[in-house]
């Protein structure tokens, strides 16, 4: 198999130490590895969150391809929250702007949402029956 799971996403940001501070305040954890960059400040931090540990990166947008979009938008990341509603109400009481409003997928219980981060960033967030379904198989072996 090819793609085996979920492993880092990285977002830009024009000042990365806000950015850092912003998510650290919004997850409750401190960046577990930060680097500086060429002139002294900070230029990468990295949080691990969630059941499988999985990364988001912050990285100066000095150090954006040339050709990777400048706007919110293309693809989007969702991650799973166990209260969907309070935690966009949340993202968005800390200066976080909708994107796409909450919207169910059927009767499945999939539903999702996302906004756009004080930096530019889309952050999506879900309520997945399937990864709870995984979640509880592995916690049984």
């Amino acid at each position: 198999m090819s793609l085996r799971g979920f492993s880092t996403i990285n977002f830009w940001a024009d000042d990365v130490a806000a950015a850092a501070a912003w998510y650290q305040e919004f997850l409750g954890s401190e960046a577990y590895f930060q680097r500086p960059g060429p002139d002294g400040n900070l230029a990468y931090a990295e949080f691990r969150i969630g059941d499988y540990q999985n990364e988001l990166g912050i990285i100066d947008s000095r150090f954006r391809p040339p050709a990777a979009a400048r706007e919110a938008g293309g693809a989007v990341m969702h991650w799973h929250v166990d209260d969907l509603h309070s935690t966009v109400q949340r993202l968005l009481a800390m200066g976080a702007t909708e994107y796409q409003p909450i919207t169910a997928h059927g009767e499945s219980g999939f539903v999702t949402a996302s906004v756009v981060d004080p930096f530019g960033n889309v952050l999506g967030v879900m309520s997945n029956p399937h990864y709870l379904d995984v979640l509880a198989s592995l916690r049984q072996v």
